[in-house]
């Protein structure tokens, strides 16, 4: 059994420490000392040498128990130690609903603090009641908001382990995601022709090429597997100048590989003959953010995540995911990762919240799959 309020004080404690992303500098050395203190090997990587991250990644090992199997997989967990903004001073609130809420002003931060106070009660757990275990690592990423940037700059010589899961979906607990889709970026430059205003015809406005492109344009949801949007759109300066230069930026997702192809190269092809038609250019530049996964319903790291939820009462269901996490980039570098629903709700806004009983099932599940595991060879 864990211990309930340990778990939940430690959930109130990591929240209320500020970690948006691009500033985890503050809670970095705070999680790798409570992990320094439970015993495990920690080591960093050179993550926060990139732009935009303020911390390294943290890999921690907990070696396997004195009296464990060799032939027990060695597995790891990862969650992330940011979160999205607004996340300086949150204040959470226990209320008697059973949910844990901020003030209203921030995020709550359960995405993924939640994930981070289940690990740290796991390690707890396995200690204070001598469960037999193999080797488990703790990824703890920087950055996984802002484009899974920790990840991509983790450093994979440090990764030991067959198989693993990340601790980071806002589906309920007992739910695992098998899958997730490519996600392709898009930035494009509208160049037109200045003039005034007052003589429009003497210029070429960036303006009405890029909303005639963008009104041609398939975007929303193109079919069952794939999706684009157009994010942001800014150009021009003031009311009396035909505006010269247009930037925007897109992206497109898709869990089938030819697919995202397709409709990366539909929307370039729009932006650039749109700008051709009235003796413009289009500047376009398609960046892959992060790549698609798919874990089989039959692979062992996906059983495995069934069999600990179905002992907890729970359903077992697995989904596709329509978004990314650090699980994406993991999975692509050749160890099968599936991605455990947490419960947190309303993530990314002020009125996310987390279930006390969830963060309960979650901790349990994460201890059911370290003895699952242990008893598979």
């Amino acid at each position: 059994m864990i211990n309930e309020q340990r778990l939940l004080d430690t959930f109130l404690e990591l929240v209320q420490i500020d970690s948006e992303t691009g500033h985890e500098e503050l809670i970095q050395p705070i999680l790798k000392e409570k992990f320094q203190n439970l015993g495990l090997d920690v080591k960093e990587d050179h993550a926060s040498e990139q732009p935009g991250l303020g911390a390294n990644n943290l890999v921690c090992t907990l070696p396997a128990h004195k009296d464990a199997s060799n032939q027990i997989d060695k597995i790891y967990f990862t969650s992330h130690m940011d979160t999205v903004i607004p996340g300086i001073s949150v204040k959470p609130i226990v209320k008697d609903d059973g949910y844990i809420y901020s003030d209203g002003t921030t995020v709550l931060g359960a995405d993924d603090k939640a994930g981070l106070a289940a690990i740290f009660e796991l390690i707890r757990t396995l200690k204070e009641q001598d469960i037999q275990h193999g080797q488990i690592q703790f990824v703890i990423t920087v950055g996984e908001e802002s484009g899974l940037l920790g990840a991509k700059a983790l450093n994979p010589d440090l990764l030991d382990a067959q198989f693993g899961y990340a601790v980071d979906a806002s589906a309920p607990v007992g739910t695992t995601v098998l899958g997730a889709p490519t996600q392709m970026k898009i930035a494009a430059v509208i160049h037109g022709k200045k003039a005034h205003a007052s003589t429009p015809n003497k210029g070429v406005s960036a303006i009405n090429i890029a909303a005639k492109a963008v009104s041609k344009m398939k975007l929303g949801q193109i079919d069952e597997e794939t999706t684009a949007n157009i994010g942001s759109f800014h150009g021009g300066s003031v009311t009396n100048i035909v505006a010269d230069e247009v930037t925007l930026h897109a992206e497109a997702r898709s869990h089938s590989p030819q697919k995202i192809k397709t409709q990366i190269q539909h929307m370039k092809e729009v932006f650039e003959e749109t700008a051709e038609k009235y003796g413009c250019t289009a500047d376009v530049e398609v960046e892959e953010s992060y790549q698609g996964f798919k874990v089989s319903e039959d692979a062992e790291v996906t059983q495995i995540a069934i069999e600990s939820a179905k002992e907890l009462q729970l359903s077992g269901n697995t989904v596709i995911s329509g978004g990314g996490s650090d699980g994406n980039i993991i999975n692509a570098l050749g160890i099968p990762t599936v991605i455990l629903g947490i419960g947190y709700e309303n993530i990314h806004t002020t009125e996310e919240r987390m279930e006390i009983k969830s963060l309960n099932l979650l901790a349990q599940q994460l201890i059911n799959i370290v003895k699952i595991v242990s008893h598979t060879k």
